[in-house]
């Protein structure tokens, strides 16, 4: 296989990211719900799952087919030459859904294809009985929306939101990729600064120094496609070796603040280990209590959502004392994620824009206060 028929996956409100990050790397992309499609070789797999912030998982489309009836879905997966996909020791593990389809039940979906590739390759293999299933993974998805199926190979594997450099969570984090696509819903790009008054484990400030510092956030794990017995091994080492040559200094200050101490220590441990330590400003400050004499940058924070009746009271007093402390610094665009609709007037100020996003499960909407001293 030369060129693939490859997409992205994402969380919701997060597809026009996602495109013109790709966009960016010089892909013509088609959009979706949930996914943006793209063409490319084996190095454009490694490229965009070494480079892409802001997406959870790039796959390879091998197939896509009506399908009402079983027989219909067996068949057509049947005929994909898995051998060509998949040695006879092939770890494959099959996920399946299904969305406003006749083929409804997802396990006798996951059944009907497992069934089938292992089917046709014990008839291509020249096998009886079980296949042994004991050698490297490659995950399969099979999604069918409105009928219509598509089989796909994962080349991922954990999803890209896991970049290898937090291992301490400090209470209920933002994914990594949530993080980075928060980034780019707003200006920044390094050349302003950045403050987060509310870092808990630093993942909005690390993100912005691996966004400023152009490091790949790939840079630190394996991917599916590693395992892959078809796959060049050696262009995921050359791609890295690139990235990390098109490194260069952050060139303006990362300022990333928490009230608890305990939980910087966190953020610093995270921030060592993907290499920033020394890009981000940490300090000890009740957001009440934040100054700062730096101009024309972006705030961004993810305070406390207050979801909880206990909580709610000091979550509105923080909601408060934000407002009183950083509204002052309107030379600075300004970013939170909340999840109270009654944010804005506890903070004091109506937003510019407000935009809808799910974190996880939970709704939460991110109001966006534009600058009014200059245009950033």
């Amino acid at each position: 296989m030369g060129k693939y028929q490859l997409y992205t996956t994402m969380g919701v409100g997060f597809e026009s990211v996602v495109a013109k990050e790709l966009q960016a790397m010089g892909y013509q992309t088609r959009t979706e719900n949930g996914r943006v499609f793209f063409e490319g070789e084996q190095k454009d797999i490694v490229k965009t799952n070494l480079w892409l912030r802001t997406a959870d998982r790039v796959k390879i489309l091998l197939k896509e087919f009506k399908a009402t009836d079983f027989d219909t879905l067996f068949n057509q997966v049947y005929e994909i030459d898995w051998a060509e996909l998949l040695p006879i020791d092939a770890k494959f593990p099959v996920k399946g859904r299904s969305v406003r389809s006749k083929l409804h039940s997802e396990p006798g979906i996951q059944s009907i294809v497992k069934k089938a590739i292992v089917n046709k390759m014990s008839d291509q293999y020249h096998r009886r009985g079980f296949l042994p299933e004991n050698g490297n993974e490659y995950p399969l998805d099979i999604h069918i929306n409105k009928d219509v199926a598509r089989i796909s190979l994962d080349t991922t594997g954990d999803s890209l939101f896991k970049r290898g450099y937090r291992i301490e969570h400090g209470g209920a984090p933002l994914k990594e990729n949530f993080a980075a696509g928060l980034l780019k819903l707003t200006p920044y790009d390094g050349t302003h600064p950045l403050i987060d008054p509310m870092t808990g484990s630093g993942t909005l400030a690390i993100e912005a120094a691996l966004i400023g510092k152009n490091i790949a956030p790939g840079s630190w794990r394996r991917f599916a496609f590693d395992g892959f017995d078809w796959f060049d091994s050696s262009i995921h080492q050359e791609l890295l070796v690139e990235a990390k040559s098109e490194i260069k200094p952050l060139e303006q200050p990362i300022w990333a603040s928490d009230i608890d101490q305990s939980i910087l220590e966190i953020a610093k441990l995270n921030a060592n280990n993907a290499g920033v330590l020394q890009d981000i400003y940490f300090k000890q400050v009740a957001v009440k209590d934040f100054a700062t004499d730096l101009q024309n940058g972006v705030i961004i924070a993810n305070p406390p959502y207050g979801k909880r009746l206990k909580d709610r009271e000091s979550a509105e007093n923080l909601y408060k004392q934000m407002g009183a402390s950083l509204l002052k610094y309107d030379s600075f665009s300004q970013y939170y994620l909340v999840g109270d609709p009654a944010f804005e007037k506890f903070f004091g100020k109506k937003a510019t824009k407000k935009r809808k996003l799910f974190n996880g499960n939970l709704r939460v909407d991110f109001y966006q206060y534009w600058a009014k001293k200059n245009d950033y």
